[in-house]
C-alpha cells in the first residue's frame, strides 16, 4: 500500500485477494479493499468466490512470487493473458489443494518468527521502550525544532567504491541470496530490501559502512535512499555516501537518510537520474543550534521515535 486517497466504491478492488504490480513485479497479500491506479497490475481471487483465510492468501502469494521469479522484466511484462499460461506448486490432499495444511503451516511459522522475535528483543535491549526525560522532551518540543537548509555536498563525501574482480561477471559472482561465500551486501537499483538485491564476495569489492545509499537510476527507485550501517559494497546504478560527522550513530544515519530521500525523490526520476553531479548541489534540510546541525536533536529524535514504535512490537509479541 502506497497512499491513501478519497475514493468511488465502483472503482474499488476488494481485499483478501493476491495482488501483483504490474511494472515492480511484486506480490502481495491485500487485506482490505484498495485502489489499484495502473491497468498493469493484476488483482488475483480465488475461483467459485472461496473465501480463504489471510493465512492462506499469504501461502498462495508466496507460491506465486516463487513461481513467476525473474520470469518477468521491463520489457516483458506480466499480463493477464500471459499468467493464465503459469503453474505454481501448492499442497494436495486426496489430489486437492490442501488448504489447511496452507493455515497450520502458516501458524507454526508465525510462532517461530515469534519465539525468534522476543529473543532478539531480549538480546539487543529493545524490550525497554520506556522514554528517557531527554526523549520526552525533544518530542514534546518537536514544534519549536529550528531548521534551516545545508549544502548537501557540504555534509556528505562520495565513495569510489568498486568491483575488484576483474574480469567481472555478474552471473558467477553474484548472488541473489547471503552465503558464506556471497556475503557482501551490494547496492543497485533495487526498491525496497534496503536496496539490496546482489551478494557478492568481500574480497571482490571495496565496501564501508555507516554510510548512506542513493539509488541513482530505476524507473520507480530514482531517488531513493537508505541507511547501510553494516558494510556495504556498490553493485551499480547507486552510490554511497559518508556524512562528515564525527562520532556518526546509526540513529544520526537514519535521521539524515529520511532529511535526505525527503530533499531529492521528487526531484529526480527515470529522465532525470540522480547522480551525484547534481545530487550534491542540492539542500537539506535539518535541526540547528548556533546554525550548525544538531546532531544531538536527531540522535535524540529517532531513539524517541524508534521506542514509540517498538511498544507496540513488544506489545505484540507479548499478545501473542
Amino acid at each position: 500500500m502506497s497512499s491513501y486517497i478519497s475514493y468511488d466504491e465502483n472503482y474499488l478492488d476488494k481485499g483478501n485477494c493476491v495482488f501483483i504490480g504490474g511494472k515492480t513485479f511484486e506480490v502481495s497479500y491485500q487485506e482490505k479493499d484498495f485502489y489499484s491506479n495502473d491497468s498493469h497490475n493484476l488483482v488475483l481471487y480465488l475461483k467459485n468466490n472461496e473465501k480463504k483465510s489471510k493465512a492462506c492468501q499469504l501461502f498462495l502469494a508466496s507460491c506465486i512470487n516463487k513461481s513467476l521469479g525473474h520470469k518477468y522484466s521491463w520489457g516483458d511484462s506480466i499480463s493477464n493473458r500471459k499468467i493464465q499460461k503459469d503453474k505454481i506448486q501448492l499442497p494436495t490432499k486426496n489430489k486437492k489443494i490442501d488448504f489447511d495444511f496452507m493455515e497450520s503451516f502458516i501458524a507454526q511459522i508465525e510462532e517461530e518468527r515469534i519465539e525468534k522475535l522476543e529473543a532478539y528483543l531480549e538480546v539487543s535491549g529493545l524490550k525497554d521502550y520506556t522514554l528517557t526525560e531527554e526523549e520526552e522532551e525533544v518530542l514534546e518540543d518537536f514544534e519549536n525544532i529550528k531548521w534551516e537548509e545545508f549544502n548537501i555536498d557540504n555534509l556528505f563525501e562520495k565513495l569510489n567504491l568498486k568491483t575488484l574482480k576483474k574480469p567481472f561477471d555478474k552471473l558467477t559472482d553474484t548472488s541473489r541470496v547471503k552465503t558464506d561465500e556471497f556475503n557482501l551486501p551490494l547496492i543497485n537499483a533495487k526498491m525496497g530490501d534496503n536496496g539490496i538485491m546482489f551478494y557478492g564476495r568481500e574480497k571482490d569489492f571495496n565496501s564501508a559502512q555507516m554510510t548512506i545509499d542513493v539509488i541513482s537510476n530505476g524507473a520507480i527507485a530514482t531517488g531513493t535512499v537508505y541507511a547501510q550501517p553494516y558494510k556495504t559494497g556498490v553493485l551499480w546504478d547507486a552510490y554511497l555516501l559518508r556524512p562528515k560527522v564525527v562520532n556518526i550513530s546509526k540513529e544520526k544515519l537514519l535521521f539524515l537518510t529520511t532529511s535526505l530521500e525527503k530533499s531529492i525523490k521528487t526531484k529526480f526520476g527515470w529522465d532525470n537520474k540522480a547522480v551525484w553531479s547534481k545530487v550534491q548541489h542540492e539542500v537539506i534540510s535539518l535541526p540547528t543550534q548556533n546554525k550548525k546541525p544538531d546532531y544531538k536533536i536527531m540522535e535524540t529524535l529517532i531513539s524517541a521515535i524508534q521506542k514509540l514504535v517498538i511498544k507496540d512490537v513488544v506489545e505484540y509479541v507479548g499478545n501473542k
